[in-house]
């Protein structure tokens, strides 16, 4: 006897793509930071997400400063470049101080995440109990990079399965001696998570969809993931799935009925926007396990591919590596990165690079316009010279203005 466990929305199937669309529930007030001062928001910039929290993104390894250094000394050091002095300089803070710089930190403080969800979309949730090599296959059926964790047991969200986890699963068990990667296919969700987490499970960083879109900023920011679950408070549910590139189009698009800020006609040189030191690349000829312990040891989530003479070639980044699960190929890492980028079936996210002499409106416009997650910097002569990623746009347009560094914090 007993009660039947409550299922979670939409377990085994996804929401619906057309037809009846489902119930919305009444637009939310908006949030707690949509009003107030640049000033108010230096004061609260370290209190005000005090959201409700469940566990964390299993992917964002958030607070395990003592296992990445663990993996630093035991990893070799990836291929990386720096950029010298004399190509860019520091980038005047006083061009984010100005009003008209701060149109789209009001802007965001004023629109709710509720705003940001579309009406109709597709969402995956994995109960925790599913088999791991099921799950991957799921996610590449449906085309999700992500999926909420459902765990029957405590009757709430968990966690997120993300590739990462599928990167972090194959860099893990790869070489082991002692485990084969069949073996780890037939293991459950739940089991990877005991095994990787090792009982240091972390709260899920998730927002209401009554926080305002600066939040989410903020929150996506400073806890560097690429996800945020936007959770229903009453019913528990997940209504979207929130990311960097999802904030920027709804930017872009809405965001076209204000003034723009004079910075965006100043180059990505003079404003200094983007990752120019210790950026990490891969060599076209190393095997794709050399890229996997790149993006394991310094957790970022794509590298630019340089040729014999050091000149970008391509782009290799982390959703890439989810088609080795579609096409059942990551038994044999050591294929080269050159032919997995030749082998890979649809150019998803190719290379695309911009300028130093470029302002920031043309990068952005670039970004919005191919869907991408980033742009690689590149000189006249092919070579990388940086990263633009949408962390750093954002973190430039809206958190800047306010006053607050959360990509160094």
């Amino acid at each position: 006897g007993g009660p039947r466990p409550r299922s979670p929305p939409w377990l085994g199937s996804s929401r619906p793509t057309g037809g009846t669309e489902p119930l919305r529930p009444p637009r939310p007030a908006p949030g707690p930071l949509a009003h107030g001062s640049p000033g108010l928001a230096r004061q609260q910039a370290r209190r005000y997400l005090n959201l409700p929290e469940i566990e964390m993104e299993l992917g964002a390894s958030v607070g395990r400063e003592g296992v990445e250094e663990d993996r630093r000394r035991r990893s070799p050091r990836p291929v990386t470049f720096t950029l010298g002095p004399e190509v860019l300089g520091l980038g005047p803070e006083g061009d984010f101080q100005t009003p008209d710089a701060e149109v789209y930190m009001h802007f965001l403080r004023s629109h709710c995440c509720y705003d940001a969800v579309p009406t109709s979309c597709k969402l995956v949730v994995f109960d925790t109990s599913l088999e791991i090599k099921k799950a991957f296959v799921a996610l590449v059926a449906n085309g999700v990079r992500a999926a909420p964790l459902w765990d029957s047991k405590t009757q709430s969200f968990v966690g997120m399965l993300t590739i990462t986890d599928f990167i972090n699963i194959l860099h893990r068990y790869y070489r082991s001696p002692l485990v084969q990667i069949y073996e780890v296919e037939e293991h459950k969700i739940e089991t990877w998570r005991e095994v990787y987490l090792q009982g240091s499970f972390k709260p899920l960083v998730y927002i209401s969809p009554s926080n305002s879109l600066f939040d989410a900023v903020y929150s996506l920011i400073k806890h560097k993931i690429h996800r945020l679950p936007v959770i229903e408070p009453t019913s528990g549910n997940v209504l979207h799935i929130l990311t960097h590139k999802r904030i920027l189009k709804f930017l872009h698009i809405f965001g076209s009925t204000i003034p723009k800020p004079r910075f965006l006609k100043k180059t990505v040189q003079e404003l200094c926007i983007g990752t120019f030191r210790d950026v990490a690349v891969v060599p076209e000829t190393a095997p794709i396990y050399t890229a996997l312990e790149i993006f394991v040891d310094r957790r970022v989530s794509a590298l630019p591919v340089i040729n014999d003479a050091g000149q970008v070639v391509g782009l290799y980044s982390r959703f890439d590596v989810i088609h080795l699960a579609a096409q059942k190929t990551y038994n044999n890492l050591d294929i080269s990165v050159r032919e997995a980028l030749r082998q890979r079936t649809v150019c998803l996210e190719g290379v695309l690079t911009c300028y130093p002499h470029e302002t920031m409106e043309d990068i952005i416009d670039r970004i919005a316009k191919e869907q991408v997650h980033r742009l690689v910097l590149v000189d006249e002569n092919q070579y990388p010279r940086g990263i633009v990623s949408l962390s750093d746009i954002l973190q430039a347009l809206v958190l800047t203005p306010a006053g607050i560094d959360a990509l160094n914090s």
